[in-house]
């Protein structure tokens, strides 16, 4: 799954990435957690626009969202058949922009150990995500998103079975094109990357803790078998409902 990532990238790279339009400003974030804004990219009048939306997919059905799971994450094995994501499946795809995640590994005696996953080569990296909007009786409106996971690869399964389906630059446009590209075509795009992409490294557990949100997040760092540290938090992962 993905309960934790980073987008450290400055603006203007992150857009020549993903191609949208505009030049929307926003800070380096080290550690992104559920429910908070985050930007996505999808496909308006045809063309790839920045977007910001709540971490966290509300069903268009939905009567009161604070009934549902925090969905965070969409199985690229069923998201075509699951009721809160079936709609968005079909019209509403996007794309998450990213520098990399965080997985939690499971240690004896003591508590999970974090790792930081990144590209080798450094540089962006595109998280294949859904998007709804929902609107309440009241006339409340929100527009949330969903990052789409898939079983790990080689490189990734001894730290956790599941990572976010990342997809190339060169399927973009058919991930994007809900219009003209069917469901069953983009979900053919959701598959592990090759093992050589990523790289991974151990860091604190101080990522647990949604307020921690700096560069030395990234810094390498076992967690001992004894160590206490934020050991009462809970790690993402256990957010993973489906």
């Amino acid at each position: 799954m993905c309960g934790r990532y980073t987008i450290t990238s400055p603006p203007d790279a992150v857009r020549a990435a993903f191609g949208y339009a505009g030049r929307p400003n926003f800070p380096a974030r080290f550690n992104i957690a559920p429910t908070q804004p985050v930007p996505i990219v999808r496909l308006e009048d045809g063309a790839r626009r920045f977007a910001l939306v709540r971490w966290g997919l509300v069903p268009s059905w939905a009567k009161d969202p604070s009934d549902l799971p925090l969905l965070i994450n969409a199985r690229a094995e069923t998201v075509l058949t699951k009721p809160s994501f079936r709609n968005a499946i079909r019209r509403r795809r996007c794309l998450f922009p990213a520098d990399g995640f965080y997985e939690w590994q499971k240690t004896v005696g003591g508590p999970k150990q974090p790792w930081y996953i990144r590209a080798r080569r450094g540089g962006v990296l595109a998280f294949a995500g859904i998007w709804e909007h929902w609107q309440g009786a009241d006339g409340s409106e929100i527009e949330t998103a969903a990052i789409i996971t898939t079983d790990a690869n080689a490189t990734l399964m001894p730290i956790h079975h599941r990572m976010p389906v990342i997809l190339d630059a060169a399927d973009f446009d058919t991930w994007l094109d809900a219009d003209g590209v069917s469901a069953a075509e983009a979900v053919a795009l959701l598959r592990p990357v090759p093992d050589d992409l990523l790289e991974a490294w151990p860091v604190s557990t101080r990522v647990n803790r949604v307020a921690n949100d700096d560069a030395t997040l990234l810094e390498r760092h076992a967690v001992e078998p004894d160590a206490r540290e934020n050991a009462t938090d809970t790690p993402p992962e256990q957010l993973d409902l489906l």
